[in-house]
């Protein structure tokens, strides 16, 4: 099997799951391979996510290494068999790979829930709002790679309203409530779109007030994406170059903490609007 260029996050949490399932074992790749009847390249391409991988393949693997859990298997067996083009690759080339694998993750989630300090959730912005926040970036992105970026943002927004989306909680710290990205017009109608928002059944939101104090990892903001069984869940923290991915166990564990901690800081959903509302008369 040829490899691929560039496998998408998805591909390499797949290999990744493979390898952790080996690792579990206490085989090393030469074991593995001689009780899968393959070479040590093809196991080390296919945990890499270079090399595709069946979901025949996967089951028996996973058969082979012994792992009990039968949910985790056919989740995984489940990603192997996926052969969807997303609308993300329509970005591929000339959008880095950091936002498609963010999309594509979002796209087969379950559930979300996030903490956002100086910005809004990037799944309730408007479209003023992105062009606002876009508009602050260094170096400026030129007008076309501009409204790709745009477009892209708001394509995201999209995984709302599919037949089965996502339970969203969106806790939001006053400091972004209260940034005026585009001016006070601008963020007044960003406030009444999350105000609509929140209407939705699938979507919570919920304001962190600075009187709350402190809270856990209040410097950065939180994306925590949950799979179809635990181990599948992801993490995605926002660095200078871009998204990045956590997927190991003792992170997803803090992290399910840090959000539990920080949404007990936070006020209930319809106090969150009261108190949104009163943000949006004063901007």
């Amino acid at each position: 099997m040829p490899p691929r260029k560039a496998p998408t996050a998805r591909q390499r949490r797949l290999g990744t799951e493979l390898r952790k399932i080996r690792e579990h074992t206490g085989m090393m790749l030469a074991e593995a391979a001689a009780l899968l009847g393959t070479d040590r390249t093809t196991i080390s391409n296919t945990e890499s996510g270079r090399f595709g991988v069946s979901a025949e393949r996967v089951r028996a693997w996973a058969d082979s290494y012994g792992c009990p859990d039968k949910a985790y298997i056919d989740a995984l067996a489940d990603m192997a068999a996926e052969r969807i083009n997303g609308w993300w690759e329509d970005y591929r080339g000339d959008l880095s790979s950091g936002p498609l694998d963010l999309a594509e993750v979002e796209h087969h989630a379950t559930g979300i829930r996030a903490v956002q300090i100086m910005h809004m959730p990037g799944l309730l912005q408007t479209e003023d709002y992105v062009r606002a926040v876009f508009a602050q970036a260094v170096p400026s992105p030129s007008p076309a790679r501009q409204r790709r970026l745009l477009s892209h943002r708001l394509k995201r927004r999209d995984v709302l309203d599919r037949e089965d989306p996502p339970t969203c909680t969106f806790l939001i710290h006053e400091a972004g409530l209260r940034m005026t990205y585009g001016g006070s017009k601008v963020a007044r109608r960003q406030l009444d779109y999350l105000l609509k928002e929140s209407d939705r059944d699938n979507v919570t939101i919920r304001a962190i007030p600075f009187a709350a104090g402190g809270f856990p990892n209040a410097s950065s903001s939180t994306h925590y994406v949950y799979g179809p069984v635990p181990q599948l869940d992801t993490v995605q923290m926002e660095t200078a170059t871009g998204p990045e991915f956590l997927d190991a166990d003792t992170r997803l564990a803090n992290y399910r903490a840090v959000l539990d901690r920080t949404e007990e800081r936070s006020l209930d959903p319809e106090s969150s609007r009261d108190f949104i509302r009163k943000i949006a008369q004063q901007v």
